[in-house]
C-alpha cells in the first residue's frame, strides 16, 4: 500500500472517518477485502456513494485502462468489511449491471465531475459495487 493511502487511512481514523488534502469534504470508507489470489487482508480508502442501506464504491482506478485490485479481490471473495466514521459493518458485495449500474454512475458523476473524467478515459465500462450488510 502506498504512503499516501497510509496516511490517508491514518487521518481517517484519527479524525472520525474525515480526511483533508483531495478527498476533504467527501464521503470515504476503508474498505477490507481478502486478496483473490494471497488470500491476505487488504485495506483500501476510496470514496463512497451512500445509497439508502447501502454504500456504492466504483472501481475507477482514475480511469485506468484495467479495474483496480481491489475490485477483483471483491468478486473472488464478496463478504468484506467496511470502515465508516467510527463503525466497522460486515458487507457482502454485489456489482451493479444495466440501468442500475449506468444510473447510480451518472449520479456520482454528477456529484464529483472527476468521475465523468474518468470514464472518459477509458474504454471499459467503470464497475459500480453495492455493499450490503450482511
Amino acid at each position: 500500500m502506498s504512503d499516501f493511502n497510509e496516511q490517508v487511512k491514518a487521518e481517517f481514523r484519527a479524525n472520525h472517518g474525515k480526511v483533508g488534502g483531495p478527498f476533504e469534504g467527501a464521503p470515504l470508507l476503508i474498505l477490507h477485502t481478502t486478496g483473490a489470489r494471497s488470500g491476505a487482508e487488504r485495506e483500501h480508502p476510496m470514496m463512497y456513494r451512500a445509497d439508502g442501506e447501502r454504500w456504492l464504491v466504483f472501481a475507477s482506478k482514475a480511469g485506468a485502462p484495467d479495474n483496480p485490485a481491489w475490485f477483483h479481490n471483491l468478486k473472488a471473495h464478496p463478504e468484506a468489511s467496511i470502515e465508516v466514521g467510527d463503525d466497522t459493518i460486515d458487507v457482502v458485495a454485489e456489482e451493479l449491471t444495466g440501468d442500475e449500474r449506468t444510473e447510480r454512475y451518472a449520479e456520482q458523476a454528477a456529484d464529483y465531475p472527476g468521475f465523468a473524467d474518468y470514464q472518459t478515459k477509458t474504454d471499459r465500462v467503470i464497475p459500480v459495487v453495492a455493499l450490503s450488510r450482511r
